[in-house]
């Protein structure tokens, strides 16, 4: 991705010192489309007096808006409770560590990377069956049926699989296909690549669902056969 100078400014303007910034979402899946927002995540430090203070502090930082014309949709969390996630199993907070497509980068975010590495588990699995069961579900209830949840669908159980596999977190899916080689992703990337919003009105129901139930028991099988430890650092 070219990075937009306005990220910069964006990120030099949030309330807290940022650990890290990086881009998620979307941009991160290889997927997106010409009006896609700009998905920010980061970890930041909150000063001594919010830490210590009578008040509650602002664990979790939230803007979701237009800034310099770019969509934005920005989360940052405390650096404790950034922790608290990743001790959780919660491979959201992986993938915005480990996302490439880096805004700011101190030396505290490579200590953190090295951090979560050995906080990486078999459990993890958990996070990806969870979020593609609600897609799946998200999918299926939508008149007309849209391109994007069903990516989303393949791209979360690619990644849950990957992890398994090799104990390494990749949330692009056209990095995870080059490995899987799903023939009618390309279709499906492109088509979303189109419009955020595309619908998808001549999905083939059964053959998806065929699939999305095989990559949960490929998931599975990996879950079973792999060499990640049972338990995080406590």
């Amino acid at each position: 991705m070219n990075q937009d100078p306005r990220l910069q400014r964006i990120v030099a303007a949030q309330p807290y010192p940022l650990l890290f910034a990086t881009i998620s979402g979307a941009h991160l899946y290889g997927f997106p489309s010409p009006d896609s927002d700009f998905d920010l995540r980061g970890a930041h430090v909150l000063p001594l007096e919010k830490v210590l203070g009578l008040s509650a502090a602002e664990e979790t930082v939230e803007d979701s808006r237009i800034i310099e014309g770019l969509e934005m949709d920005i989360v940052s969390h405390d650096v404790r409770k950034f922790f608290a996630l990743l001790l959780k199993k919660n491979g959201y907070v992986l993938e915005q560590l480990y996302s490439p497509l880096i805004v700011r980068t101190t030396p505290a975010h490579e200590a953190l990377k090295r951090v979560a590495a050995g906080c990486i588990t078999r459990h993890h699995s958990h996070h990806y069956f969870g979020f593609a069961e609600s897609q799946w579900k998200l999918f299926l209830k939508e008149n007309p049926r849209r391109v994007k949840p069903l990516l989303y669908v393949y791209r979360v159980l690619l990644t849950g699989i990957f992890l398994m596999r090799s104990g390494r977190v990749e949330a692009d899916l056209r990095v995870l296909n080059a490995e899987f080689r799903l023939p009618f992703l390309d279709e499906l990337i492109a088509r979303k690549q189109e419009a955020e919003q595309i619908p998808l009105p001549d999905a083939d129901l059964d053959f998806h669902e065929k699939e999305y139930f095989r990559l949960r028991t490929v998931l599975q099988e990996a879950h079973d056969a792999t060499a990640l430890r049972e338990a995080g650092f406590a």
